[in-house]
């Protein structure tokens, strides 16, 4: 008889999901009470959402303070995905935490007697697709799938309160592991020519300058894809360019991302208002072209070349906790006038885009023609949470560092480049992850 486990991550894969995890659930863990995701605002890198908004809603006169995402789940109960419309997640800035409700409402053939339950035992399996959707189905303490997933789990890696499943689909026990193996490989491959997936499937040349992560990607056999940035073994894998492969020194910061601002006189005004009143002329004498560049960090004095300078409101450093929902990130010039802002329902999308496992991995490059090679080590780096990249720009040690220009600046169609980047230096990248390790291929392959 075939385990009912891997019947299950079956169905779930047929339906599209490459991610599975399962949680425990406790007593509280029901329809009553919502079912805890975890401490922290981590569980938003596994589980995809929806936009954030905050609820404005009251209790006892009070306005709540919370925020909560629409979720694309599905139950599995009868074999097929059933839509839960009414599935969301539960942000608390307060303790912090993220809870998931609404799961029965609306979603039929539901398992809302399990769901409803406060028996232990009980296990949630969440299958996890690219394209956003959730596929959940749940089985009581008794159920032949779940002492079988309880059979499984010593040897599992747990990420927060989920228990990792795709090493069950993937047959390899250790994806950690896998990966340095597979970097391992790759290093002593030495230079190896700039390419890229193509529509085949198969690695084609790549002539421009930015192909070291393409490449890296090609050798993983990692395609791109428009869902979300590509993964191998679950395993978000970045490369950066350094010197020489002995002091492994950076050419340049870690971009973490780039969000457009979402308010402020950017976006009411628009970009090129925006540079016309913040910019300034080109240093290098370029006619015509205006640019807005610098380094914006909370705590820095106001930029010489735009007066602006960063703030964060809504976020206590000492406690490093949200104090409202809908604080900002913002550039004020010297009469408090907010040049551009990123609220944080919006630095929270693009921050939990990122994977909750990551490699970072250094390379040279050698041109003409270009070719890359990669070092014998990487930074790995494995749980992260928005409240990480908080504190990190609250203490200055992440910042904005835009490269905006608008060139014939003095005709009728002016030609405007958009780079809103927020950065890191590469030694700082431990602070933005819950656990990191810096690790040498040949010595951990050798175990």
């Amino acid at each position: 008889m075939s385990d009912p486990l891997f019947q299950t991550l079956d169905l779930m894969a047929a339906h599209g999901a490459t991610l599975f995890y399962a949680k425990r659930l406790a007593p509280n863990d029901n329809s009553k009470n919502q079912v805890y995701l975890g401490g922290g605002f981590s569980a938003l890198n596994i589980i995809p959402h929806g936009e954030i908004d905050a609820d404005d809603s009251q209790l006892g006169g009070a306005v709540r303070d919370r925020a909560k995402a629409p979720v694309r789940f599905f139950w599995m109960t009868t074999g097929r995905p059933v839509s839960a419309p009414g599935a969301q997640l539960i942000l608390y800035p307060k303790y912090p935490e993220v809870r998931m409700s609404g799961f029965l409402r609306g979603a039929e053939n539901a398992p809302a007697e399990l769901m409803a339950s406060r028996a232990d035992g009980r296990m949630l399996i969440l299958g996890v697709c690219p394209d956003g959707r959730v596929l959940g189905e749940v089985r009581g303490g008794h159920d032949p799938l779940t002492a079988s997933l309880e059979a499984k789990a010593t040897n599992l890696q747990i990420t927060g309160v989920f228990i990792d499943l795709l090493p069950l689909r993937t047959g390899i026990g250790d994806s950690r592991s896998a990966l340095l193996t597979a970097l391992l490989e790759i290093s002593r491959k030495g230079w190896i020519p700039s390419c890229k997936i193509g529509r085949s499937g198969l690695p084609e040349p790549y002539s421009a300058r930015n192909g070291g992560g393409y490449t890296l990607e090609a050798q993983l056999g990692i395609a791109p894809n428009s869902y979300a940035e590509p993964d191998y073994l679950g395993w978000e894998i970045k490369q950066y360019g350094v010197g020489d492969f002995v002091r492994y020194a950076p050419k340049s910061p870690v971009t973490l991302m780039t969000p457009e601002p979402t308010g402020g006189y950017y976006r009411e005004a628009g970009v090129e208002a925006f540079l016309r009143r913040f910019g300034y002329p080109d240093k290098s004498g370029k006619e015509g072209r205006i640019n807005f560049g610098g380094i914006y960090a909370v705590g820095r004095d106001f930029h010489a070349d735009t007066g602006l300078s960063m703030a964060l409101t809504g976020y206590d450093r000492a406690t490093d906790k949200m104090t409202d929902i809908n604080g900002s990130l913002a550039l004020l010039d010297r009469e408090g006038t907010a040049a551009a802002i990123w609220y944080f329902k919006d630095l929270m999308a693009h921050w939990t885009r990122k994977h909750a496992k990551a490699a970072y991995v250094p390379s040279l490059m050698r041109t003409p023609p270009p070719e890359y090679s990669y070092g014998a080590k990487a930074l790995l780096c494995e749980g992260t949470d928005v409240l990480l990249l908080l504190s990190a720009l609250a203490q200055g040690r992440a910042y904005f560092d835009p490269g905006i220009k608008m060139e014939a600046a003095t005709t009728a169609a002016p030609k405007i480049k958009r780079r809103s980047q927020f950065r890191i230096g590469h030694s700082e990248l431990v602070g933005v992850y819950l656990n990191t390790s810096e690790v040498h291929f040949d010595e951990a392959t050798k175990h």
